[in-house]
Formats: C-alpha cells, sequence, structure tokens
C-alpha cells in the first residue's frame, strides 16, 4: 500500500479493476486484505475495462 493512506481507496480499486480486466485469481488472504481495506471505501465504484 502507498505509505500516503489517502491514496489507498485509489489503489485498492485499481487491484480489483487489474485482477478482474485480466481475470487473475486472488488469493484467500489477498481477499481479505481487499475486503478489509475496500471497507473504508463505501460505495467507491470500480470501473473495469475487460481485455481482450
Amino acid at each position: 500500500m502507498p505509505p500516503y493512506a489517502g491514496y489507498w481507496c485509489e489503489c485498492l480499486t485499481d487491484w480489483v479493476a487489474d485482477k478482474t480486466r485480466y481475470r487473475f485469481a486472488v488469493d484467500p488472504t489477498e481477499r481479505v486484505a481487499l475486503v478489509e481495506g475496500l471497507a473504508c471505501c463505501p460505495d467507491l465504484p470500480v470501473h473495469v475495462t475487460l481485455a481482450r
């Protein structure tokens, strides 16, 4: 995570978008980290363009 907490929500949503875009798997530990981190970012949209 970036050292400045103000960028954490952007970093987490980008992380989810990239994982979704390229259909990368998310392991259980990573999933917990994403869910816990995104809990602090309520109602933030995640924009995804799927890769071809």
